[in-house]
């Protein structure tokens, strides 16, 4: 696990023995006051398969269609996931990210996981952030962290060139019931249009 100050120190991603890496960044008080106060209904959501350059448009589309209000933030929201995209996809050298915007109420993905994909990004803009943990047995952690809202962390899946496997496994915290709504943003590294069909 590495931990970065900066989106440059994110290369120790590449690195043989790193199994995550996660920017240690603090969201804008007034951002995060905003997106927190957010009417859930109006959060922007949506999946899509896209070339890098065309992410800030994508992500203006899924705000004009949830309502999101046009305002500072919405825009720094905006060219944030657009920024973390481009990050992400020169880093892992794909053509293509499938993108995922989502407001998470329940206790998706609650179990302790390694994903089907060579290398993911998620970033928590609003509640609780991913939770991970190490296994040698395949069993749950016994310790287990979280994410920082609105720290991108970067995460190997099953089809990352790697062995043995780093046993680093993740999960979405389980909030059903609490009333707290996360809204989620999840990039995967896609090789062509043809690996999401």
């Amino acid at each position: 696990m590495a931990i970065a100050d900066k989106p440059e120190g994110l290369t120790a991603f590449l690195q043989p023995s790193c199994a995550a890496a996660i920017w240690r960044r603090q969201p804008a008080q007034d951002f995060q006051r905003w997106i927190d106060g957010l009417d859930a209904s109006l959060l922007p959501e949506g999946r899509i398969v896209l070339r890098p350059d065309t992410v800030q448009a994508a992500v203006t589309e899924l705000c004009e269609n949830a309502g999101t209000p046009d305002c500072l933030e919405r825009q720094q929201l905006i060219g944030d996931v657009a920024a973390l995209a481009d990050i992400f996809a020169k880093l892992i050298q794909t053509p293509y990210l499938r993108l995922r915007l989502q407001p998470v109420t329940s206790n998706a993905c609650r179990k302790f996981h390694i994903d089907a994909i060579k290398a993911r990004l998620i970033c928590t803009y609003r509640g609780q952030g991913t939770q991970y943990g190490m296994t040698t047995d395949g069993q749950d952690p016994a310790r287990v962290f979280s994410v920082a809202t609105g720290a991108p962390v970067l995460l190997r899946g099953t089809l990352w060139p790697e062995t043995p496997a780093s046993g680093l496994l993740h999960r979405s915290p389980p909030i059903e019931g609490t009333g707290e709504t996360r809204l989620l943003l999840v990039l995967d590294a896609v090789d062509s249009l043809e690996d999401d069909i």
